[in-house]
């Protein structure tokens, strides 16, 4: 298989999956249905979870700044502001393309060399990956009982001794032959493991590590936020459980890797969530589907801003600088 081959498939897959996606979700559940949830949803609340995942992404602005710093950069906050709505925007058109184009736009404006400003972008991620494995562990911990339940109904308790036990022997073999082995997959594989550890070890070496890490924290707060506060614009999602808006989010924040933007999987991620315990499904998929317009629209909308105003306000900000 050539390159261009694969560069189109990357290109392709993602959005025929989101097509497929679409259409069986309004198989499930008529637009006119989905409609009438959204005209009785309770806009306050819609309206709150929309702040909440402003000022997520306003931190995660911030945030980038106390990464600069260490390089001998003194970026501005709106700069960086834009560059990450901007950088959410192109990822609608492009999977993953978004760290890319931020990583530019900071090279274009801020005079961040493009390899310097990326490899922060990347450390980032290293950063969101570990709070995202912590949100699992703490999901994990708090719905402990009822996920050995739901595996304990659906296998008899010796086949799930069984599996647990030829997971453990896998996974102890997988890493005995990955530490030994030469391959170049092995190699990538235990690049990328070191990559993660180094790249998490380097969030402490910080001048501003604190604070880098309390908004690192406040980002994924706010993002658990905007999921449960959304929750109580549908009226039949009423007193919704802990470890529901927890199995959700964890699915739903997966499902965005999977298509453009989430389009199509955001809402599906959620119904196999909430069907786990039990809530209705159609409620379920409506709130999916709010949730993930209403977030969609602010990037659109701040995105689409940002792309234009960019170039506007740095050419005014260095008019300023030269009066």
């Amino acid at each position: 298989m050539n390159s261009q081959l694969k560069i189109l498939l990357k290109l392709l897959l993602p959005i025929l999956l989101g097509v497929f996606l679409i259409y069986y979700s309004f198989s499930q559940m008529s637009l006119a249905t989905l409609w009438e949830y959204a005209k009785t949803a309770d806009l306050k609340w819609i309206v709150l979870g929309v702040f909440c995942g402003f000022l997520s992404h306003l931190s995660r602005a911030y945030r980038w700044l106390y990464m600069a710093e260490p390089l001998g950069y003194k970026p501005k906050l709106a700069n960086s502001f834009m560059a990450v709505y901007a950088a959410y925007l192109i990822n609608f058109t492009i999977p993953r393309a978004g760290e890319i184009a931020r990583a530019t736009i900071l090279s274009n404006y801020e005079k961040v060399p493009f390899e310097k400003g990326f490899g922060t972008i990347v450390s980032e991620r290293i950063a969101d990956m570990i709070m995202m494995l912590i949100i699992i562990g703490i999901t994990l911990i708090l719905q402990f009982e009822f996920i050995t339940d739901f595996f304990t109904s659906k296998i008899n308790s010796s086949g799930t001794f069984a599996i647990l036990a030829i997971l453990i022997i896998v996974f102890g073999l997988g890493f005995v032959i990955l530490k030994k082995s030469t391959s170049r997959f092995a190699q990538k594989i235990k690049y990328f493991i070191n990559g993660l550890i180094e790249g998490a070890l380097s969030i402490f070496k910080m001048k501003q590590k604190w604070l880098f890490i309390l908004h690192t924290v406040f980002i994924w707060v706010m993002y658990v936020a905007m999921f449960y506060i959304t929750s109580f614009a549908i009226q039949d999602l009423n007193n919704i459980p802990l470890g529901a808006i927890l199995i959700g989010f964890i699915l739903a924040s997966f499902s965005i890797a999977a298509t453009n933007g989430g389009i199509g999987s955001f809402p599906e991620a959620v119904v196999i969530g909430f069907l786990l315990f039990n809530l209705p499904e159609d409620p379920s998929r409506a709130f999916g589907w709010i949730m993930w317009s209403s977030q969609t629209i602010m990037i659109i909308i701040l995105g689409g801003l940002s792309l234009l105003l960019l170039p506007v306000y740095n050419k005014q900000f260095a008019k300023k600088k030269l009066l």
